[in-house]
């Protein structure tokens, strides 16, 4: 058996507008440039790919099944800039075809620098898929798939999980393969779903490539990729952006054909199915437990967090905007802390990543900057501004709180 389990990551973020040291306004966030950008991916992405996989799951009457991890900062976006956008994905939830995973609200990286603000985002994330597809999410998938075995372990202490997804790198599964589930060590009910990268990445980074030698890559041959698995694993994890149909790989690659076509191609083999991340969870036992004591990622070679994290400018800005948590939290306003969450996510270090990037094209894509150091001189000016009013509402509560000490009980 074979079972195609495709993910989908949605996610924009809000992108911070020109900010200088002599601004000193809360308006942080280009309304402008983050309403284009959405509307723009809108009609080269999400509409027309929702639209097809539509098609689809009709066509073949619910054997075409995919998953979503949608950020509840793009949910928000498309509230107020695309809801045409919200109610497709809404359409595609009502099908019963269509997963709806959780992950950190603001697509953060907050399970590195604060445990509780990280349950209160998953929490966010969950109550949110609640409300708009009317599903609540069993599988988990952090962040960039940030991952180790601290992270299940996290994961499962905070229940209602009965699945994990992360990248089925090389270094961490050594000869065994992705296409099997496997156990985090530490855990009792919690599966690991892996990524099966070279086949994600033939879909993400190589379609459209010329050089590629399996190019031009179309349906069958890719089912037929699928087909081998049969007998040497459960499940083939194909995790991939979802801009890839349409923004990343253009309408004239034929990305939508291939699409459009593989279903049937897949389907043709009688081993093969399609299955959402909690449905494999729940068909096949895991084979194994996978150690991962250090966290890794799903981007470029490295599969490491250097793409976030990987020099100074960018460990600065993310230890100074942690180090605000206590006092934002305690200011009781409720927009501060929204600014605050938004500059967690995890868009804004990755503008700052000064490495050369071997799938780089699709990772500088929606960057608005014209090199790494602009974005964060950029990022610390807001977070002074932010780091002032910190200030100015904990001095206001001082202030407060030394005149009722002066009034009768």
């Amino acid at each position: 058996m074979a079972s195609v389990c495709f993910y989908f990551q949605v996610h924009q973020p809000y992108r911070l507008r020109h900010y200088t040291i002599f601004d000193n306004g809360p308006d942080y966030f280009d309304d402008n440039k983050n309403a284009q950008v959405c509307r723009k991916v809108a009609h080269k992405c999400y509409l027309p790919t929702n639209r097809l996989l539509l098609e689809l799951i009709k066509a073949h009457e619910g054997r075409f099944k995919v998953s979503f991890s949608i950020t509840g900062v793009v949910l928000e976006q498309f509230r107020n800039y695309a809801p045409e956008v919200l109610a497709t994905f809404q359409e595609l939830a009502a099908t019963g075809c269509v997963e709806f995973l959780a992950e950190t609200y603001y697509h953060s990286l907050s399970f590195l620098y604060s445990p509780s603000e990280f349950a209160a985002q998953v929490q966010a994330h969950k109550e949110l898929i609640r409300e708009l597809f009317g599903q609540t999410p069993q599988v988990f998938r952090n962040t960039e798939l940030v991952y180790s075995n601290a992270v299940a372990e996290t994961i499962e202490r905070t229940g209602g999980f009965k699945a994990i997804l992360a990248e089925g790198a090389d270094h961490i599964l050594g000869y065994r393969s992705p296409n099997y589930i496997y156990r985090p060590p530490n855990t009792q009910n919690l599966k690991l779903l892996l990524k099966n990268y070279r086949l994600s990445d033939d879909i993400a980074f190589r379609f459209s490539n010329p050089h590629w030698s399996e190019w031009p890559m179309r349906a069958p041959k890719f089912a037929q990729w699928i087909n081998a698995v049969n007998g040497n694993g459960f499940t083939v994890n194909l995790f991939v952006d979802y801009e890839t149909f349409g923004e990343h790989q253009w309408e004239d690659t034929g990305i939508f054909d291939f699409l459009r076509c593989l279903p049937e191609e897949v389907l043709k083999h009688p081993d093969n199915n399609f299955m959402t991340p909690s449905e494999v969870a729940d068909a096949y036992e895991s084979v194994d437990i996978v150690d991962v004591p250090r966290l890794m990622s799903w981007a470029d070679t490295e599969r490491d967090l250097s793409a976030w994290l990987g020099n100074a400018m960018q460990q600065n800005a993310i230890t100074q905007l942690y180090s605000l948590e206590r006092a934002v939290k305690r200011s009781d306003d409720p927009d501060l802390l929204e600014d605050w969450r938004k500059l967690q996510t995890s868009d804004h270090f990755y503008y700052m990543c000064t490495k050369w990037f071997a799938d780089g094209d699709v990772h500088k894509y929606f960057n608005p900057y014209n090199s790494p150091y602009d974005s964060y001189i950029n990022f610390m000016n807001v977070l002074d501004n932010l780091s002032m009013r910190c200030r100015a509402g904990r001095h206001r509560h001082q202030s407060q709180g030394s005149i009722t000490t002066l009034l009768p009980a």
